[in-house]
Order: C-alpha cells, then structure tokens, then sequence
C-alpha cells in the first residue's frame, strides 16, 4: 500500500503557480487588442505592398513549381505575393507547401478566391462558394503562418449582390476568431467604388485592391493619366487613411488588350506615390520588358524602404 503523505495548502499553491510559468505561454496579444487596435494592425500589415499575383509556374503534375515561383519572387524583389486559390484543385494543398517552404524568408503573402461570376468551369477548392468555410479555413492558416497578412476575392465589386454586408461580415468574424490581424482587402472598380459602396462596405473591409483601367473616362488599359485623379477621388469617399492598394495588368485583359512597359511603369510610379502599395496582374518571371520594370521598381523601392 502507497503512503500518502500530507502536504501544506501553501506548498500546493506554490507547485501550481511554478508549473504555470514553466507551462508555455500565450501571450494574449491579439486576444487583448480593440476592435480598433486590430484594425488598425491590419491596415499597418498591407500599407506597403509590393506584390505580384497569380501566374505561378507549374510543373508538369500540375502542382505549382514552388522553388522556381520563389526564385523569380526572390529576382524580383517582391515583399509580397498574391496566391491565388483556382487554376487547380491542388491549389490549396500547395499553398500549405508554400508557406512551409518560404518560412525562413522576409516574404508577406496574401490568399486570394474567385468569386461566383468566375466559377463557371472552376471554384476554388475545397470549399467552392462556401465563403464562411473559406475565412475560417484562412484565418486558420493565417493563425499558423502569421506572414499571411491579408486575403482578398476577385472581381469583388461585380459580385455585391451575393457579398452583403451582412454575408460579408460573417466571413469576417469567422476568420477573425482565428486571427483578428487579418486583413481583407476585395479587389475593386472605380465604377463600383461609389460613395454609397463605401458607406455601406468600408467599416467592415480593411482596404482596397483598387484595380486601375481608366474607368472615370471610358475603360481602356493605354492611358494612365487618370491614375492620380482616381486614387484622389477613392480618398474622398473612403477617407485619407483608408489604404488603398493600386492594382494594374501587366499581360493585359481579355477585353481591353494588353499594356506597354511605358504603360507599366507609369501606373506603378501613381501607385508607388499616392496608394499604400502596388500589386502587379500577373506574376511574371524577369527577361522580358515588361516583368523587367517590375523587377527594377521593387528594386529601387525596396532599397529605399531600408534605408
């Protein structure tokens, strides 16, 4: 038979308060932060954006060529990187590989979805429309790979009638249960970007992925010179610290043609100057024209933002 031996209630307490410190700890940031403070630390994780988006290479299985995308982000000299969940089923399996491989690196990455008007032969798998699933499942991800600091839909604004306010803010409850430094930032069209979509859109968003083509004036993908004016006019109804992010194609649109890297590099100058960040359609790798002023902007940029 075991004898029990008698110990002091002081002595207990003091072995439960010792193994309570050795235990490890959450420090409880996020769960001490305001709805305000968490905002707020979303806003500051996209405010200097420097991204390319979609086009990754694949390899022959289908899967993304995860060495070579980070050889060509590394090239360049992106901060950023738009991963888009579409062309493959495995998309989502790969992201997981992707965040794996790139842990040790300085790279922030944003998770982007199609929304219903792009899923006529494919959604984004595994949870197709199922847009509560999708913000749990990346703010899981997110609560895992800190790095993913934002995660955004496609063709947002052409798709407002299925993404209400209201179906907009369960998405972002779910994934802010998980990490409420999340950010969701919905690609935009002047158009659609009215005073009464700000009103009814902007306290539960935490920026916008402000897709430039000329709009105010008849869209075309040529003339750049109603950037500023646009971006101006966004900072009117949003406000002036509401972080906008100027998205611009650099291979061009099904409708409205391609672009120049005359073109490229103007559009990207507005952005760099009066948005918060610039986030080039689409990825692509240095050695021609275009993708080689991306590779020179984020360059210089980059250079500066050490300094």
């Amino acid at each position: 038979m075991t004898t029990v031996k008698h110990v002091p209630a002081m002595a207990v307490v003091l072995l439960i308060v010792a193994a309570a410190c050795a235990a490890p700890q959450d420090d409880g940031a996020d769960d001490a932060l305001t709805p305000e403070q968490a905002r707020e630390a979303r806003q500051e994780g996209i405010r200097g954006t420097l991204a390319t988006y979609d086009g990754e290479p694949r390899l022959d299985n289908g899967h993304v060529d995860i060495d070579l995308l980070i050889s060509q982000l590394q090239e360049l000299h992106v901060n950023t990187y738009d991963f888009l969940i579409w062309h493959k089923e495995t998309d989502w399996e790969d992201l997981h590989t992707f965040m794996e491989a790139t842990e040790e690196m300085d790279l922030k990455v944003w998770v982007s979805l199609v929304p219903p008007s792009e899923t006529q032969t494919q959604k984004s798998e595994p949870f197709g429309l199922d847009y509560v699933q999708w913000a749990d499942a990346i703010g899981e991800l997110s609560a895992q790979y800190p790095r993913i600091v934002a995660w955004s839909i496609d063709d947002f604004t052409h798709n407002l009638r299925f993404y209400t306010p209201e179906y907009l803010q369960e998405m972002m409850d779910a994934a802010h249960a998980h990490n409420p430094r999340l950010a969701f930032v919905p690609c935009t069209y002047f158009p659609a970007a009215t005073q009464e979509f700000a009103d009814r859109y902007s306290g539960i968003i935490d920026g916008l992925l402000f897709y430039y083509r000329h709009e105010s004036a008849g869209a075309n993908l040529t003339d750049p010179s109603l950037c500023p004016d646009e971006i101006a006019t966004l900072r009117e109804r949003f406000g002036e610290d509401f972080p906008i992010i100027l998205g611009f194609y650099a291979t061009g649109h099904s409708r409205l043609g391609t672009t120049t890297p005359e073109y490229v590099e103007a559009v990207m100058n507005c952005g760099h100057e009066l948005a918060d960040g610039v986030h080039v359609y689409t990825h692509q790798p240095p050695g021609s024209p275009k993708p080689d002023v991306v590779k020179r902007l984020f360059t210089e940029w980059s250079a500066e933002a050490e300094e």
